[in-house]
């Protein structure tokens, strides 16, 4: 049990999230693991793809405190991967909650 009072805040922009281990709408990078380094880009505001990094929108994302999800920068929309995690394809999508 925990007192209302005593509820710790949610971090604000620019905390550490520790639960998810992500700063609150701070820009970041996906990068693969493999030889190349190379990205996660979203392109046609709905697929994501992996390419050398460029500097483009697509390729940055951040974390929403509000709906604890990670969005693009490029369209504010967060990702999922298809089919509840089954899948191997990577979507972007409106997120409301």
């Amino acid at each position: 049990m925990i007192y209302a009072d005593e509820f710790p805040d949610e971090p604000k922009k620019g905390e550490l999230n520790e639960d998810f281990g992500l700063y609150v709408d701070r820009t970041f990078y996906i990068v693969t693991q493999m030889k190349s380094n190379r990205y996660i880009e979203m392109v046609d505001n709905k697929w994501m793809v992996i390419k050398t990094p460029n500097g483009r929108k697509g390729q940055e994302w951040w974390f929403d405190q509000g709906s604890l999800t990670v969005r693009s920068r490029q369209n504010n929309k967060s990702f999922n991967i298809e089919n509840s995690g089954k899948n191997i394809n990577m979507q972007v999508w409106a997120t409301n909650s």
